[in-house]
């Protein structure tokens, strides 16, 4: 069975618009189970999951329990042996999930997986990358990116030397929509909390690497993705002062660079 674990946060439109699409993808015939982490809850967001959709099961917390928490708290309840976690803002084409879950089911050295991430025009995202370092967050949120060898630094963390139209290894995938085992997820591990937000998604398949699982982009399936960054603003780095988002993206990244130093590191060539 899969588990698809929705995490939201103020946003009952995204997620209904979310839900509406699971229920027109997947056939009825393809074991599966809805649950909805809702942090913050509010009762319109309540309404949504429990009077529209009374199939799908509802999380709620009082408070801003963060992105990492609440996704182990949905990760915990679920009973599918493979989980797709993903944010409201994914809506999957057809097929896509059953694709994802055949492959992951075939490829037992494979511990996390993600689809392809399209713009509402069909232009492709980047959701496929190499590890961070410090020079690479400074060239993204400067004026230092423009240079260029800020940008081959730049090229080599977006993987731009990569075929990305089959699959390919990552050192990391975006969070926004991510498929594990159970049998990997019960041997690397939960999200680490100690992030909140944002760097949850690098952390974690680095762990699954670390544990001899491979991090796989799988273009096959595609998804649509309403992709907002809010940690980056239009103040540059007066953000830090007037974005929150900004300020606990920095804090997430503080904190993954003091558990795994400041050094360059790749999984792929």
């Amino acid at each position: 069975m899969l588990s698809i674990i929705i995490m939201n946060y103020k946003n009952p439109p995204l997620l209904r618009l979310c839900l509406k699409s699971l229920k027109r993808v997947l056939p009825g015939s393809f074991p599966h189970e809805v649950i909805v982490v809702d942090a913050q809850a509010s009762l319109e967001t309540e309404h949504v999951v429990t009077e529209e959709f009374p199939s799908v099961r509802y999380l709620p917390f009082k408070e801003n329990v963060g992105y990492t928490r609440g996704m182990n708290e949905g990760m915990k309840s679920a009973g599918g042996d493979v989980l797709f976690i993903a944010n409201p803002d994914i809506i999957p084409l057809p097929g896509s999930l059953e694709k994802m879950y055949r492959y992951l089911q075939g490829h037992r050295d494979i511990g996390l997986l993600g689809p392809q991430l399209l713009n509402f025009d069909g232009s492709q995202q980047q959701s496929c990358f190499r590890f961070y370092t410090p020079a690479t967050v400074l060239y993204r949120r400067t004026l230092l990116g423009r240079l260029p060898f800020a940008k081959k630094t730049l090229d080599r963390f977006l993987m731009k030397d990569r075929n990305l139209t089959a699959a390919t290894p990552a050192d990391w995938l975006m969070g926004s929509a991510l498929m594990v085992s159970r049998q990997a997820l019960d041997t690397v591990g939960l999200m680490d909390e100690n992030l909140f937000l944002y760097m949850s998604d690098v952390d974690w398949p680095r762990r699954f690497w670390e544990n001899g699982y491979q991090v796989l982009f799988y273009p096959p399936a595609a998804m649509y993705h309403y992709h907002r960054r809010d940690s980056r603003g239009k103040l540059s780095v007066l953000d830090i002062f007037f974005n929150r988002q900004t300020r606990w993206h920095i804090a997430d990244g503080v904190r993954y660079f003091r558990k795994y130093g400041l050094g360059q590191l790749t999984y792929i060539p």
